[in-house]
């Protein structure tokens, strides 16, 4: 399912409309995610909602000795939020964007995406404050097939063939902690993340897009719903950030059409190059750039990159599209979903 479905748009007169409805939110236990749903939980309950937590364990969350990408993908994440949904023990469910894969299962959509945090990756290291001042024979661990290959290209032009790259599974705090009893020299991490916990102090570095090209959706929360519960969508319509949701769309576009699979190192990010658009119908020009590599590191990073007029999300899915092509051009290879 796409994401260009046409959302509700926040005004006034909706706003006034909206009523106070008893919502329970769907959430991964993990600190950042109870963090990411009390965030969402206090803006409803500004606007005059009740709301309460469902806290879940995911497949995701338990399975830590193996990738992600052998094991059945982002969809593991999620899967449980969205029994919640359907048998009607949650009404919405709050997901990191990157998290989500790119093609929900019928009778589930999309309902609101907020403002972005920051979409970069940063460097956390106690040993070096960047990729040159590393040990000889340094360990650096990630989660993400897109970060090993980006890193990989980053120490080849160092000339660091020394340097390992390894597995890194586990919640935010579970990784730090692994980097502080020293089984890493550094690892990278998601900035959004560590900022939103107050560890940015943790940061050495923050990667600019152009070094290490972030993930389709990063730093971006997204909520889900149930397609029919069009009182849930008006209810969350004024979290919606229509910049960020544009931007987004062309990211997981990118990604849905190579086959939205985390199994192959895939980035995509859009930056508004004029101010940022206020809402649908406002047309400005979106830049997207995206990396693709093969799954075993084999041959070169493929590129692409393009700029697009948008105005609603049907236009910034095809800006996406559009992009993908170009890679596909190029050699990259469309590949089952994970």
């Amino acid at each position: 399912m796409s994401d260009a479905a046409v959302p509700i748009v926040a005004s006034s007169a909706t706003t006034a409309r909206a009523a106070a409805l008893d919502l329970t939110i769907a959430t991964r236990e993990s600190r950042l995610a109870l963090w990411q749903a009390e965030h969402v939980r206090d803006r409803l309950q500004r606007l005059g909602h009740r709301v309460r937590l469902l806290g879940m364990t995911t497949r995701g969350d338990q399975i830590l000795d193996r990738a992600l990408s052998k094991v059945g993908g982002k969809g593991l994440f999620v899967k449980e939020l969205e029994v919640a949904l359907e048998e009607g023990r949650a009404d919405l469910a709050v997901h990191s964007l990157k998290d989500v894969p790119m093609a929900l299962p019928d009778g589930f959509r999309l309902a609101c995406v907020m403002a972005r945090e920051d979409p970069r990756d940063a460097w956390v290291s106690p040993h070096a404050a960047d990729l040159a001042d590393l040990p000889a024979g340094a360990v650096v661990g990630t989660s993400s097939l897109r970060r090993v290959v980006l890193l990989r290209e980053a120490f080849q032009r160092l000339g660091r063939a020394d340097v390992r790259i390894e597995p890194l599974r586990g919640n935010l705090d579970t990784r730090l902690r692994k980097l502080d009893e020293g089984q890493y020299h550094a690892i990278v991490l998601a900035a959004a993340g560590l900022r939103r916990l107050g560890l940015q102090d943790r940061i050495r570095r923050v990667f600019a897009p152009h070094e290490m090209l972030p993930a389709a959706g990063q730093g971006a929360l997204g909520i889900e719903i149930r397609v029919e519960r069009a009182d849930v969508a008006e209810a969350l319509a004024p979290l919606a950030d229509w910049a960020t949701w544009a931007a987004v769309t062309a990211e997981r576009a990118v990604s849905r059409a190579l086959g939205g699979s985390c199994s192959v190192p895939l980035a995509a990010h859009a930056t508004w190059l004029e101010a940022a658009p206020a809402a649908a119908g406002d047309v400005r020009r979106l830049h997207i750039a995206a990396a693709w590599g093969e799954p075993e590191g084999a041959g070169p990073l493929l590129r692409a990159e393009a700029e697009a007029a948008v105005g609603d999300l049907a236009a910034a899915e095809a800006a996406g599209r559009s992009v993908a092509e170009r890679l596909i051009v190029q050699g990259a290879r469309v590949v089952a979903a994970g």
